[in-house]
Formats: structure tokens, sequence, C-alpha cells
């Protein structure tokens, strides 16, 4: 980890004469006087694409770097990385949120292959023709199938709301917490079995405070007490511990749902569990084993590429259905939020100070 404050850091790699703006435009003025090492995800996120933003260079190359951003960053990032452009420059940009790569390109590189075997770079496309082509699994110039089916979002595939026998409901109550100078407005609400409810908002809101509040991780500071539910939890920071192999821990953590053929069928099979091991959807898998009344996922889409994000929303979604439980889910890819979402609850106010959850 880089040692010092945002401040000594950009300053010294300043070459570009555009310090200021680039800092401006993606919110970095409240953390300058921060420690590299103190900084949250989204701010290291933030923090490590001013510095390439602010060097003098012939090609900026940026790796995922809408990654732990919420939707109004994403798009903050978008223009200070579209800032770079000139007629002798380069910008190229590996990304998988589809809406920030349609926001921010202007040519367009489809890459497919074995993961982990191989990988075929195509011809650059227009914006609009290489997303078309990476959704539909076809390259036409090269008459060439790289996917079986394509991949097809719809707001939701699942039984209609009158369909649906919803059994059980639930009420929370209204709470406060205060961390430090930061303070959460929780209004209450209430949820039903066989619904998943998504969590919008800005980075430093109190999502994943609130969603930690109903895990039982944090006690609220004021209101009356929190219904007792069984929970299970996939954080957002995942920090693996076990030191055996992938099935030794789902064997050791969800034995019972990981050898019954239902489970195989909606969760392993789809998520490709025993194909690509990695740990995002290892996660989610040991999150949904769990025998629960409430599932509380942040951030199921990091570390996914498209394919794989629509896969888990749909895993998500027709296991939350079929075993008819309740889902609280932290999202900030809004095709995967629209995807999964029954209902929304929305936070609102100043990141890091004051902010409220509306229901």
């Amino acid at each position: 980890m880089t040692q010092g404050s945002v401040r000594a850091m950009l300053e010294r790699k300043h070459e570009a004469g555009n310090l200021v703006e680039i800092v401006d435009t993606l919110d970095l003025k409240n953390v300058m006087d921060r420690n590299i090492e103190d900084l949250s995800g989204g701010e290291l996120q933030r923090f490590a694409i001013a510095l390439v933003c602010i060097q003098n260079a012939d090609i900026y190359m940026f790796d995922e770097p809408s990654s732990y951003l919420d939707v109004k960053q994403r798009l903050n990032a978008a223009a200070a990385i579209r800032s770079l452009l000139r007629a002798e420059k380069y910008v190229i940009v590996v990304e998988h949120d589809l809406a920030v790569l349609d926001y921010l390109s202007d040519f367009i590189c489809v890459l497919y292959g074995v993961p982990g075997a191989y990988g075929v770079v195509t011809m650059p496309f227009s914006c609009r023709e290489g997303i078309n082509i990476f959704l539909d699994g076809f390259v036409p110039t090269e008459n060439l199938r790289f996917r079986e089916a394509g991949l097809v979002f719809k707001v939701s595939d699942s039984a209609n709301e009158d369909e649906i026998k919803r059994l059980a409901h639930y009420n929370y109550p209204n709470m406060v917490k205060e961390l430090g100078s930061f303070r959460l407005e929780v209004v209450g609400g209430g949820f039903t079995d066989s619904e998943i409810i998504v969590m919008l908002g800005e980075n430093g809101t109190g999502k994943t405070t609130f969603i930690r509040m109903l895990a039982g991780r944090l006690e609220p500071d004021g209101g009356d007490e929190l219904p007792v539910l069984n929970v299970s939890y996939k954080p957002q920071k995942i920090s693996p511990k076990s030191s055996g192999t992938v099935r030794m821990l789902l064997h050791a953590k969800i034995r019972e749902a990981y050898i019954h053929p239902q489970f195989n069928t909606d969760v392993m099979k789809p998520l490709e569990i025993d194909k690509l091991m990695d740990q995002e959807r290892v996660a989610i898998a040991l999150c949904l084993g769990k025998p629960a009344d409430v599932y509380l996922i942040d951030e199921p889409s990091a570390y996914l590429d498209s394919e794989q994000r629509l896969h888990a929303a749909k895993v998500i979604r027709r296991f939350i259905l079929h075993a008819k439980k309740t889902a609280f889910i932290v999202e900030h890819d809004f095709i995967m939020a629209t995807y999964m979402a029954d209902r929304v609850v929305v936070f609102e106010g100043t990141p890091s100070v004051t902010t409220k959850c509306n229901t």
C-alpha cells in the first residue's frame, strides 16, 4: 500500500496541468488530507483514476474503473476519463457495466474465448454495434458465434405479481445510528416473503450500515427493537479465511444445501461454481446456501463481468421466489438492479454526514 496523504501523492504525480479539474470532477476535495491507507474502496478507486488522469502519457489504460463506485460517481469517473481525449492520445478501458460502457466509449472491441485458457479480440466496432454483438454472442464480420444464446435483459422473467402468494409479512421500526460524525436515520417499513428489495444511493449514505443493522451486526442507537429474524449475510468486501479447496469450504459451511439436487440445479450450476471458482460467486452461493428468512447481499455484481452479472441476478431472483424468502440487495449496476428489484429503498442526504433511508 502506498504511504502518505492523497494531496502529497497527487501533487507529486501531477504533470498535465489538470489537477484542480480532476479533483473537482471526481469529488476528492474532502479526502485530500487523508492518508491513502485510510481511504474506503470507492475513495481509493477515485484516487487511482485521478492519479492516472493527471499524468502525461500517449496511452491511458483503465481496468474496471467503475468498481466500488455508485451510479453518480461512475458517470463522474467516465467524464474524467473522457476529458483525456486528444487527437494524439489513446484511452483504453476494460469495463463490465454496459451502461457506463455505452456512455464512455467511442469504439468497442469484444473479447471472447474460454476463461483461463485463451481469448480472442475482435476488430473495433462502433459503441452501439459492439454492445449488441456482445449481447447477441455473434460476430457478423467473422460469421462466428461465441455464445450459444444471446443475453436478454428483462425487467422480470418471473411469475406475475398476482400469481405470487405471499405468506409472511415483517416490519422494521424507525431507527437511528451514529458512527463518529455520520448519522443515519431509517424510516420504518415492511417487507414480505418472495420479495427482493434493492437499495439505491450514493456511496457513504449508509446502505451497508442499514444492512448490518438488519443482520444484527450493528445495534441501532435509537428506535424500537428489530424483529428477530434468521439472517444470511454476504458482506461488501470478501476476506477469505479458508485454506482448503472451494469444495471443502462448501461442504463445511452449507453441506445440506450443497448436496441437495434442487440447490445444485438452481444455484451451483448456473453460477458455474465447479468451473470458475472466483470469490464473489462462491460468496453468493455460501449466502444462499444458509437457511434464513432474510438474505442480505451487498454488491453481488462486484468483480463479475456482464454475462456473469446476468447469471447471478437470475440465480438470486429465482432462488428468492422459489424458496419464498426475502432479499435486501445493495447494487450500483442499474441493469442488474432493475432486473432483480420488486421494490426500491432510496438513501438520500449528504454522504458520510447525515443521511436518511426512505422506504
